[in-house]
């Protein structure tokens, strides 16, 4: 390892607003990174992680900027680098992984286009060759059959195929410093490990360094050299990654390694459903034996089939996402839908919303059938069935404030006067651990975990 950092921040301050009235949002920030090192910064959501990292781009949302402090990249200032030097910098010497892979892909370009102009912008290869490595790239990522996929578009995608294309197109230049945040947030465990392995392999064979921005401490634990622990914009606590874990010191990652046990240190603790307790259990009996005659959602041979682009543009295949699905769930109980990222799993959560028309089969909520409601009777339901979506940058309204997301399920429903509005707005935002006083702030404002909040919030106004 190289003696001088590739990466070397000092007391970097971090404001947004106006310069005549900054809101503060981290404070002398600290930290160096050297070649073919990984570096994880952990912390709450809010805590400050992406908007440091997005500072070493020149990326910070809106009216952020650097107000203290210095970022030197491979002993160059950068700080206040102007927007063409940042934009020589971006991938070829700096490369991205964005946390969102929902809102990041261009939806009318395919996802071999966007790898492909990776390469372009960074004059790695074009034409035919830029398909032949973008093919690679997209393989190398964890995309089964990359080849077919390539001239898909990205909501032809899950959730995590997304995100593995992200991953392939902040790959593409082979960076010397990659920055990847939350990058295996939608990716099942297999694909992770895949994807964490190839990171890995990547900083082994060609010095590459990586920032690696995450809220789970376990996941930093097994993959990173060193930890930065950030609380609310402030460095508490920084060191190698099994000191950290062993011998934390400042309150709060004590706090935050005693919240990260193990699922096998955890197992004892958990309760797992016998055959005849389970909430798609084919004999449909509950605890005590009894037969449950009325659960609240009953899924029937539930069947999904997509038209999907064939061999040729004109052609059209049949694709299906789900294929005679059958479960129940009683009241008061939780059911997990659990498989690889696209399995099918938010294909059926969609059905059962009435969001997406099965190709065949039922949905029954309390006795009736959703698949074909009218207008009245869908209102109705929407008010009983909520959904907190995958995607929390956009299922939430960048125009509406928090206090305006939260209000406005009760709003559409006509529940409350505007004081009694205001009072459960307040009571939610207690429920999901956010001051009341960001009533006032809008999403561009939030970090993931905080949209994500909000977006719960909103699915439980309506009780």
């Amino acid at each position: 390892m190289s003696d001088q950092p590739l990466l070397s921040m000092r007391g970097v301050d971090i404001a947004f607003g106006s310069t005549k009235d900054p809101k503060p949002t981290v404070f002398g920030f600290d930290l160096d990174i050297f070649p073919g090192e990984t570096v994880a910064v952990v912390g709450a959501s809010g805590s400050g992680k992406s908007t440091s990292a997005m500072s070493i781009m020149g990326l910070m949302p809106g009216d952020g900027h650097v107000t203290a402090g210095t970022i030197t990249f491979e002993g160059e200032d950068i700080t206040h680098a102007s927007p063409k030097r940042f934009t020589e910098l971006r991938g070829d010497h700096i490369g991205l992984v964005p946390q969102d892979p929902m809102s990041n892909l261009n939806p009318v370009w395919t996802i071999g286009h966007h790898v492909k102009e990776a390469l372009k912008a960074n004059n790695i290869a074009t034409g035919s060759a830029a398909h032949t490595r973008a093919v690679e790239l997209l393989g190398e990522a964890g995309l089964d059959d990359a080849e077919r996929r390539i001239s898909q578009y990205p909501h032809q995608y899950s959730g995590g195929m997304r995100q593995r294309a992200l991953i392939a197109c902040g790959l593409a230049a082979r960076p010397s410093l990659l920055i990847a945040d939350e990058p295996t947030s939608a990716l099942d465990v297999t694909v992770q490990r895949q994807i964490l392995d190839h990171l890995q392999g990547l900083t082994e064979e060609l010095g590459t360094a990586v920032l690696l921005i995450t809220h789970d401490l376990g996941l930093a634990a097994e993959r990173a050299d060193r930890i930065v622990v950030m609380s609310q914009g402030h460095v508490v606590e920084s060191g190698p990654a099994l000191e950290i874990l062993q011998d934390p010191h400042h309150p709060y990652t004590r706090k935050l390694v005693a919240a990260a046990p193990s699922i096998g240190a955890r197992r004892s603790e958990v309760q797992v459903a016998e055959p005849s307790d389970a909430s798609g259990g084919a004999d449909g009996a509950d605890a005590s034996g009894t037969k449950d005659e009325n659960p609240l959602i009953t899924v029937d041979k539930l069947s999904k089939v997509f038209q999907v682009p064939g061999d040729k543009p004109w052609r059209k295949e049949d694709f299906t996402a789900a294929d005679d699905i059958n479960f129940f769930l009683r009241r008061g109980r939780t059911l997990a839908l659990v498989g690889e990222s696209g399995s099918g799993k938010s294909t059926v959560a969609q059905m059962v919303l009435g969001l997406l028309k099965p190709t065949s089969g039922t949905v029954t909520f309390d006795g009736t059938d959703v698949t074909d409601l009218d207008r009245r009777s869908e209102l109705e339901f929407r008010r009983r069935v909520q959904p907190v979506f995958q995607n929390p940058y956009g299922s939430v309204d960048p125009m509406y404030s928090v206090f305006n997301t939260i209000a406005e399920p009760l709003k559409i429903h006509g529940v409350g006067s505007k004081k009694d509005r205001e009072k459960r707005v307040r009571e939610l935002l207690d429920l999901v651990a956010m001051p009341q006083s960001m009533m006032s702030r809008f999403p561009g404002e939030l970090s993931g975990g905080q949209r994500q909040r909000v977006a719960i919030a909103r699915a439980m106004a309506l009780g």
